[in-house]
């Protein structure tokens, strides 16, 4: 099998197996919240994962909430800072190619009587920054942007924006979805200029159901879950040590890594992207982007059509983003960077982990041809 499909998830390492094997089968399955001998080894272990986390990011452990899933965190963020914030002003900016999460949250802040205010974005995928500038006013009370595009890779001009905010509209504050630039790019949240960041763990080899908020110390925002006051009364609920436990390890060895793997992963993209060109395949990705996202549209072939007939050869990829799949045939996201319909419409992603090589990639071409030759498909 050829698994070219880690932006929608990702094969849990060892590690993180190993983890959640010891806290479920070990004396750590107390509630960390109990007072007795078996609920303190337990809170002691979860204080532990906890710490980890806020040293691969840079930020105080008072700081990170463990969630569901990068879109709890995207909904706590932006819903509950708006209803925490009333005096800040009644304006978000943002785009249209944010995640599905982060968009359906601002939709529903719209149908509250806020103003959301897009600013459009480039080929490149980047947002507009002079449109940005234009927007920026007083009224201006939270934006919320993407560090990592999950469909096309595009790299968010992170310091540019936090440089504009802080120019323009210093009490404003800034939501990043940094769900696919976890353990792939250098994050260091106390000097990012960021406010409050998502994340979530079975994107970078842990387990669905993992997740993690970032709230700056200074910054307000109004619990979504509410009940028993767990975790400084941002998420009640008892805490889950295995999940804690595995987003921990999951994102330390992510780190640990981080820099070989995107060496790695920068010769396969680089090594695919230049052999489709070949065969007149349309790259979506901008020249910078992500190594781990490559966004191509294959001559006469409908995304769906390539998906499946490389299914056949055990290789997997996707189309749209996996949680706008069951919805929409073509990518709001390309539609957005004024991609045309007709390559959107035969787009598809390959998206790469650590664990992919070298010799998956030349197996990939392989397939390709023999797809091509298939449907005589000619190419020069």
């Amino acid at each position: 099998m050829i698994y070219f499909d880690n932006s929608a998830t990702t094969r849990p390492c060892d590690e993180v197996i190993k983890v959640i094997n010891d806290d479920l089968t070990g004396d750590n399955w107390g509630n960390p919240g109990s007072l007795h001998k078996l609920g303190m080894i337990s809170s002691k272990a979860y204080d532990k994962a906890l710490e980890e986390c806020s040293r691969v990011l840079g930020c105080k452990p008072m700081e990170l909430i463990f969630t569901s899933c990068g879109t709890e965190s995207a909904n706590t963020a932006i819903l509950g800072f708006m209803r925490a914030n009333p005096r800040k002003g009644k304006t978000v900016i943002s785009t249209r190619t944010e995640h599905k999460c982060t968009l359906e949250s601002l939709k529903f802040l719209s149908e509250s009587g806020y103003e959301v205010k897009y600013i459009s974005v480039g080929h490149d995928g980047k947002p507009d920054l002079d449109e940005l500038k234009s927007c920026m006013n007083d009224d201006v009370a939270l934006l919320c942007f993407t560090h990592v595009n999950n469909e096309t890779g595009s790299i968010l001009p992170l310091k540019e924006i936090t440089d504009i905010r802080n120019e323009l509209c210093p009490s404003a504050s800034i939501y990043l979805d940094c769900v696919q630039s976890l353990g792939k790019l250098p994050i260091s949240l106390n000097k990012t200029g960021v406010d409050m960041a998502s994340f979530s763990g079975h994107k970078v080899h842990g387990i669905k159901g993992s997740g993690l908020l970032y709230i700056r110390e200074s910054v307000k925002v109004s619990p979504l879950i509410i009940g028993g006051g767990q975790q400084n009364g941002m998420r009640s609920g008892t805490q889950s040590l295995p999940l804690a436990s595995s987003m921990s390890v999951a994102m330390t060895v992510a780190e640990k890594e981080r820099e070989s793997a995107y060496d790695r992963v920068s010769k396969i993209n680089a090594y695919i992207r230049s052999e489709l060109i070949k065969r007149e395949a349309v790259i979506n990705s901008p020249s910078d982007a992500l190594p781990f996202v490559l966004n191509v549209a294959f001559k006469n072939f409908q995304s769906e059509t390539m998906l499946h007939c490389l299914e056949i050869y055990d290789i997997y990829i996707s189309t749209v983003s996996a949680c706008s799949s069951k919805t929409k045939k073509t990518s709001y996201v390309l539609e957005n960077m004024g991609i045309e319909r007709a390559v959107s419409a035969n787009s598809v992603r390959l998206s790469f982990s650590r664990y992919n090589t070298m010799e998956e990639a030349k197996r990939f071409i392989e397939a390709i041809d023999e797809i091509y030759s298939l449907y005589e498909v000619k190419v020069r």
